[in-house]
C-alpha cells in the first residue's frame, strides 16, 4: 500500500465520523439494535484485564497492568490525562466511557491458552466485561480471540506478535495495535544486511508455538531474500528454562548468526546460554560470530543485562521516543510508578484509550459499531506517528522501530538505543500476503 492511499484511506474514514452527522448514523445502525453482550445499564461499565501474572511472560504482564490501570484512571479523570490529550481523535472527555465510570476485573492467563480462555469466560459471564484485553502470547491471544467472537464482545489484543493473529486466525471481533513477525523482518533485514553483509549463515532457535513459527518464517524469508542461507531452524518448548543442550549444536553447524526467536523469559534464559557458550567471541567463516533477537523489549534487555549490548533486534515502541504522545504517556507512567514503561505497557495503553474512542464516537458499546468505528480508523498522537487500523484485517500499520542493546547505558532502563525508525509503509503488506492467507474475517457478532 502505498503512503498515498494509506493516507487517503484513513482520512476518509476519520473525516466521515468527524464530520456533522452524516457518518454518524451510519456507525449507529451498526449498533443501534437495543440488545448486545454485557450492555452496562448503571452508571459503571467493566473492562476485563487477562494478563499473564505467571509463567515465563509475567514480568511483561505486571507491566501490562500498570498500564491499564493507568488508563482507567485517565479515561475516569484522574492523574494527567496522559496520552488521551495528544490522541487525536480528542473524543474522550475524561469522564469515562459514554458518560460511564469504567471499572475492571483481571485475571491470570498463566501464558497458557486453556486458562486464558477460562479467565475471559469467567470476566465476560460472571463479571459482565464488554471488553477483554491483554495477553504477552499470541497463542493465548488468538486462543481469546476466538473466544470473545464467540461471546459477542470485542478483544483488543495486547501483546501479541504472530502473523496469525490477524492473518489465518483473525476474527471480526479482534483488534490488534501490536506489530507483527513481517513487520519486524521488514525492518530489521536492511539493517542486519547494512550492519553484517549478504553472505552469512543464520542457525534459528524457536519458541514452539504460533508467534515463534511465524517470527521464524518472516525472517528467514526476508534475510534469505537479501543473500543469507538459513543454516537449521530448531523448535524449544515454551516452557523450557535452560537452552544449554539448543546452544551447543550451533556451534558445529556452519553458522555464523544465532537468530533468536525467543521472548522474555526465553529470550533472557537462551541468550545467556548463548554467550556462556562464547558464541559472541567465536570467529566463524571469517566473520565475528553475532546474534539477533527479532523481537526486543526493555524488559527482556534488563533481564539479560550484559548480554545484550551491540545485539539488534525490533521493538513496537521505546520510551525514548520524543513525540508528543510518547512523552505524556512516560512522564504519566513515570509519576506513577517510578520507572519508564515497556512495549507491553504502551501498546495496551493505547488500546483501552482506542477502545473507549471507539465507543465515543460510535454512541454505544455495541461490538458490531465499535468494530465500524475501528475500522480503516487513522489516528496519531499515541506514539509511532499516524496509525491505521486496516478494515480488512484489523491491523495496525506504524512505524517500527530497529534497536540494539547499548553498549554503555546512563541507567538501568537506558539499555536499548534506537537505530532506525522504519517508515510505515516499509512494512505494510497486502491483506492477502501468503503469510496470511487462509482465514476470513468474518462477520461481527454481538452475542
Amino acid at each position: 500500500m502505498s503512503t498515498s492511499n494509506f493516507t487517503r484511506r484513513g482520512m476518509l474514514k476519520t473525516g466521515a465520523i468527524a464530520g456533522a452527522g452524516l457518518a454518524l448514523p451510519q456507525i449507529l445502525s451498526a449498533g443501534s439494535h437495543s440488545s448486545y453482550m454485557n450492555a452496562p445499564t448503571g452508571s459503571t461499565v467493566t473492562l476485563g484485564f487477562n494478563v499473564p501474572q505467571t509463567g515465563p511472560y509475567a514480568d511483561e504482564g505486571a507491566d501490562e497492568l500498570r498500564a491499564y490501570e493507568l488508563a482507567v484512571e485517565h479515561l475516569n479523570g484522574g492523574g494527567d490525562g496522559g496520552m488521551m490529550g495528544t490522541f487525536s481523535s480528542q473524543a474522550l472527555q475524561g469522564n469515562g466511557i459514554l458518560g460511564r465510570k469504567v471499572e475492571f476485573v483481571t485475571g491470570d492467563t498463566q501464558t497458557k491458552s486453556d486458562a486464558a480462555r477460562a479467565s475471559a469466560k469467567s470476566m465476560i459471564e460472571k463479571d459482565g466485561a464488554v471488553m477483554i484485553t491483554g495477553g504477552s502470547s499470541s497463542g493465548v491471544a488468538i486462543a481469546v480471540q476466538g473466544l470473545c467472537q464467540e461471546a459477542g464482545v470485542i478483544f483488543m489484543a495486547g501483546l501479541t506478535h504472530s502473523n496469525d493473529t490477524t492473518g489465518k486466525d483473525k476474527k471480526a471481533n479482534g483488534f490488534r495495535h501490536f506489530f507483527n513477525g513481517y513487520m519486524s523482518a521488514a525492518a530489521l533485514a536492511p539493517v542486519l544486511e547494512k550492519m553484517y553483509g549478504k553472505d552469512r549463515k543464520a542457525y534459528h532457535l524457536t519458541a514452539d508455538y504460533t508467534w515463534g513459527w511465524t517470527q521464524e518464517e518472516s525472517i528467514a524469508a526476508a534475510t534469505e531474500a537479501m543473500g543469507w542461507e538459513t543454516v537449521n531452524k530448531v523448535r524449544t518448548p515454551l516452557a523450557s528454562t535452560d537452552f544449554s543442550s539448543y546452544i551447543a549444536p550451533v556451534l558445529n553447524s556452519g553458522a555464523d548468526v544465532l537468530v533468536l526467536n525467543h521472548y522474555g523469559g526465553n529470550m533472557v534464559n537462551s541468550l545467556t546460554n548463548a554467550v556462556q557458550f562464547g558464541l559472541r567471541d567465536k570467529i566463524v567463516n571469517g566473520k565475528n560470530f553475532e546474534i539477533v533477537v527479532p523481537l526486543y523489549s526493555r524488559l527482556m534487555a534488563k533481564g539479560a543485562g550484559e548480554n545484550v549490548k551491540g545485539i539488534f533486534g525490533s521493538t513496537n515502541w521505546h520510551w525514548s521516543l520524543t513525540d508528543a504522545g510518547s512523552k505524556a504517556f512516560v512522564k504519566s507512567f513515570g509519576t506513577k510508578y517510578g520507572f519508564p514503561p515497556s512495549q507491553a505497557a504502551h501498546t495496551v495503553y493505547c488500546q483501552t484509550l482506542l477502545y473507549a474512542d471507539a465507543c465515543e464516537r460510535a454512541g454505544s458499546h455495541n461490538p458490531c459499531a465499535v468494530g465500524e468505528a475501528l475500522e480503516g480508523f487513522e489516528f496519531d498522537g499515541l506514539g509511532n506517528g499516524k496509525t491505521l487500523y486496516r478494515a480488512e484485517d484489523h491491523q495496525c500499520f506504524k512505524d517500527v522501530l530497529v534497536v540494539k542493546g547499548k553498549e554503555n547505558p546512563e541507567n538501568e532502563f537506558d539499555l536499548l538505543e534506537i537505530v532506525e525508525v522504519t517508515p510505515a509503509a516499509q512494512v505494510t503488506y497486502a491483506p492477502d500476503h501468503p503469510m496470511f492467507a487462509g482465514g476470513e474475517l468474518g462477520a461481527c457478532n454481538a452475542g
